[in-house]
Order: structure tokens, then C-alpha cells, then sequence
């Protein structure tokens, strides 16, 4: 028995959230939501919320990695420009997120978030890799890719 590849993807706008159809085939070259009409991917990481979090890690088809963060953190602070640079090489295939602990509570400790920072990479609301602490900007690409496989 095969499986097929759906011809189409469920991907959530980066700025509003909204779930669109995106032709498998137009992931490289993107597209534009048919809501706020912003680019589907933007190479850069979300704002990960409470209001947010579901379109992102379960409603869309697009793998969504979670850099669970706070202000007050220096290695959080170290790495964030690693994780932006590591979203410019992962989007569109991964999706990336910045997750802040101290306003959302709740939601890290759902993942048993216990030290900052700590990655996870969903796929259909499903945490399928987890790693914690600092890491460079190859080292975040080569672990999500890894994770993937």
C-alpha cells in the first residue's frame, strides 16, 4: 500500500493566523494569505501565543519549531539572533516560532517547559523532537533537519 502526497498544504499566515491552501508545488516560491493578503512566509521566526498556538502546531501541515524563551535569559538572548538567521534557511519547510514563557505561562507548562531555552519541534499538534540550551545557528538547522527525517 502507498500513500499519496496531498497535492495541497494547510499553512497558517505568519501575521494573522489564518489557515491556507497552498499547492504543494508553490511552497518554494510561496504565496499570499487570502485574508490580510501578507506573504505566507516571511524568513523570519512568529510570535508564539495562547491565541495563536493551535493554527500553528495542530491546524497547519507545516512542521512548527518553538524556541521556548524569556526576556530575563541570557542564553535566550544569546541565541535569538541564531534562531532568526536559522528560519531564513528552514522556511518553508519548517516554520519557526519564539514562544515567551513568562507571558505564556500556561502553555509552557503544558510542554513542561523546566529551563529556557528549549526548542520543540511539533508536526500536527505532536512534539516529535525536543533539545535544551543555546545552540548556533547550524547547529538549530542541522538538529530541526535531523528531527525531521
Amino acid at each position: 500500500m502507498t500513500t499519496q502526497t496531498p497535492e495541497s498544504l494547510i499553512v497558517a499566515c505568519p501575521v494573522c493566523a489564518t489557515l491556507n491552501r497552498l499547492p504543494r508545488d508553490k511552497l518554494s516560491t510561496g504565496g499570499t494569505c487570502g485574508k490580510c493578503k501578507n506573504a505566507l512566509f516571511l524568513a523570519k521566526s512568529i510570535t508564539i501565543t495562547a491565541a495563536n498556538f493551535d493554527a500553528y502546531a495542530s491546524r497547519s501541515d507545516l512542521p512548527l519549531l518553538v524556541d521556548f524563551w524569556a526576556s530575563w535569559c541570557g542564553p535566550c538572548r544569546q541565541m535569538a539572533p541564531a534562531f532568526e538567521a536559522a528560519a531564513k534557511q528552514l522556511e518553508p519547510w519548517i516554520r519557526l516560532g519564539k514562544l515567551d514563557t513568562e507571558a505564556e505561562q500556561a502553555i509552557a507548562g503544558r510542554y513542561n517547559i523546566r529551563s529556557i531555552p528549549t526548542m520543540i519541534l511539533f508536526r500536527k499538534g505532536s512534539e516529535i523532537a525536543r533539545q535544551g540550551g543555546a545552540m548556533s545557528e547550524s547547529s538549530i538547522v542541522d538538529w530541526a533537519r535531523g528531527a525531521m527525517r
